[in-house]
């Protein structure tokens, strides 16, 4: 949690009209596609709305995806404040043990300000060939694919771009970037410890693997927009985040999507030019939304694949609510704005907690044999407060057991800490089949389950499938981080 709460007000006070939030509310949840799971809007230096969505909650980190790459850009900024790196030095200057291995003159040519804004010169995602070129040193796997164009003339949307930004810094500064930034960034900024996942190398990945909570992200963002200013401290480089915010590259097709207009508006330093502002962004639905006009900053998570649809929505509903003045007379409003976002929930999976006709049967078990699917087997145990349903991962291994035990205790959401946080809710759906929604609360990942105990088997779908493929018991943030 932060070290002190952030300042708050009504949203009348700040010229914000509750309607147009409830508005919002109303559009997320009537969306099927988004799942949202937390939502902070601050309006003049002041929070004036805020909800998670059950069983999210306030103190629980939340993987970032790619919005990490925001954190990077900000460590970035202040290693170049401090003399440790220089945006128009080549990247190669920084890893002279790849000096004669790195021939080709474009990726000798590659600086670092290049890499800072998606511009290497390479027209694709190139996360695979890099990390598979050389998976002890992804940066020189990077390094050596040639880019297709000349530094800075191109974007794409890049991963080792971002990795090899986040190399630099961690080798110049000589530590991970979580803490090279703690006492420069986070620990001003009230948010304290964050975790971020590391490959075989040690690092820190800096294009993602950035686990935070919406206030920290909420706080970045309210940093960018006042110039790098906290609480009357300058934190960030002066001019840095006018710099960060300007489009470096043109974007406009590069995703590949004519329907993603706020891809289309260019791309700064690890932030994303938007319609109206910019942010940054992570797989998803993770949003830090720096609007400088309105002088608002937007921070949310949560679950989606349809990320231009959740910004149509903040454009269509909440910027008109960004007032000039403030509103007289609108108490009750917020009040009942307040208690609506108090009470915000995601619904349980339907099911009743018994089948309608019991079997006798005391326990099944049962197993899925499909190698490609994430799960492996699963159990089933009945007791007499419920039901425990064990899930054993794919990638389950005997020295390393991928293994859920969870509980189904009757109605709503029940939450477990062990062996990764996680609710589960559900039940029985008719006599002999058990529907489980799984969400891995502290990423955007939900599982569903559908398990038929009379003929032993079961189905298993990712609703949002994690990116980096791997065991269930790693979907929460590192250990030892927080």
């Amino acid at each position: 949690m932060s070290a002190s709460a952030l300042p708050s007000s009504g949203p009348a006070a700040q010229g914000v009209d509750a309607s147009g939030v409830h508005a919002f509310l109303d559009a997320l949840e009537a969306a099927p596609e988004i799942e949202p799971h937390s939502l902070m809007i601050m309006r003049h230096g002041h929070l004036v709305a805020s909800g998670w969505w059950a069983p999210y909650t306030p103190g629980r980190p939340h993987l970032l995806y790619s919005l990490s790459k925001s954190f990077t850009g900000t460590a970035a900024a202040l290693a170049e404040a401090e003399g440790l790196l220089d945006f128009d030095a080549p990247v190669i200057s920084y890893f002279p043990e790849f000096e004669a291995d790195i021939t080709d003159p474009r990726s000798r040519a590659m600086l670092v300000r290049h890499v800072a804004s998606m511009s290497s010169g390479h027209r694709r995602e190139t996360v695979d060939e890099a990390f598979g070129q050389d998976p002890d040193e992804p940066v020189r796997g990077f390094l050596l694919l040639p880019p297709d164009g000349d530094p800075g003339t191109v974007f794409a949307y890049n991963q080792p771009t971002t990795y090899a930004l986040a190399a630099i810094v961690q080798r110049v500064a000589g530590q991970p970037l979580t803490a090279y930034l703690r006492p420069r960034l986070l620990d001003p900024l009230g948010i304290g410890e964050v975790a971020w996942g590391r490959d075989r190398t040690g690092r820190e990945l800096g294009f993602s693997g950035l686990h935070a909570t919406t206030d920290a992200v909420a706080r970045l963002g309210q940093l960018y927009l006042r110039d790098g200013f906290w609480e009357g401290k300058r934190l960030l480089p002066q001019g840095w985040a006018a710099r960060a915010s300007q489009p470096r590259i043109p974007t406009a097709g590069a995703m590949g999507d004519r329907e993603r207009q706020d891809w289309d508006q260019g791309y700064g330093y690890q932030f994303w030019m938007s319609r109206h502002g910019y942010r940054g962004d992570g797989a998803y639905g993770q949003f830090c939304l720096v609007l400088p006009e309105q002088d608002v900053v937007i921070a949310a998570t949560g679950a989606t694949e349809r990320m231009q649809e959740y910004l149509n929505l903040v454009w269509e509903h909440l910027l008109p609510a960004f007032g000039p003045e403030p509103l007289a007379g609108r108490e009750a409003a917020d009040a009942e704005l307040r208690e609506r976002l108090g009470r915000l929930a995601l619904p349980p999976a339907p099911g009743r907690p018994a089948p309608p006709e019991r079997h006798g049967e005391g326990a099944a078990a049962f197993t899925f044999s499909a190698p490609a699917g994430p799960v492996r087997s699963a159990g089933l145990v009945q007791d007499a407060d419920g039901w425990t349903l064990t899930l054993t991962g794919a990638a389950d291994r005997p020295d390393q057991p991928d293994r859920l035990d969870l509980r189904l205790a009757g109605a709503g959401w029940t939450v477990a800490e062990e062996p990764v946080p996680a609710a589960v809710s559900g039940g029985w759906t008719d006599a002999g089949t058990l529907a489980v929604d799984v969400v891995f609360l502290e990423t955007p990942h939900r599982l569903a389950l559908t398990c038929s105990p009379a003929d032993r088997t079961l189905t298993a779908h990712w609703r949002t499938e994690p990116l980096q493929r791997g065991r269930f018991t790693s979907l929460r943030a590192p250990h030892g981080s927080l």
